[in-house]
């Protein structure tokens, strides 16, 4: 059940996201910058922990769970650190993540031929 869970709540935030794209003339990227702030927002104010305890998955691997990653990141480190915690957290938190993204990237161009779209 914890799959099917997961499966409908993250589908649920890509149908949201996609018919924003679709409805809205926002870019991408400013579409994903959103999602991402978003998620830590939720995260400063305590409202998406639950959220992660009731979808799982569905609601840690999109990009609000990014955002809130990020945010208990920096929140953890500026407990530890100060004032440097703002700086030294996200990239702490986030590292595997950001890590693997770059690294299935790269692997992925190799295999593939990267093309600019025309």
């Amino acid at each position: 059940m914890d799959y099917i869970k997961a499966f409908l709540i993250g589908g649920l935030i890509c149908a949201a996201v996609q018919i924003l794209l679709d409805r809205t003339k926002l870019m991408p990227g400013r579409v994903m910058v959103l999602l991402v702030c978003t998620g830590a927002v939720l995260g400063f104010i305590g409202a998406y922990e639950p959220f992660v305890k009731f979808a799982g998955a569905g609601a840690s691997v999109p990009l609000l769970g990014f955002g809130n990653v990020l945010w208990k990141g920096v929140k953890e480190a500026v407990d530890k650190n100060g004032f440097l915690g703002i700086f030294l957290g996200g990239f702490k938190a986030s590292a595997a993540g950001i890590s693997a993204a770059l690294i299935f990237g790269y692997m992925s161009s190799l295999i593939f031929e990267p093309k600019m779209k025309k």
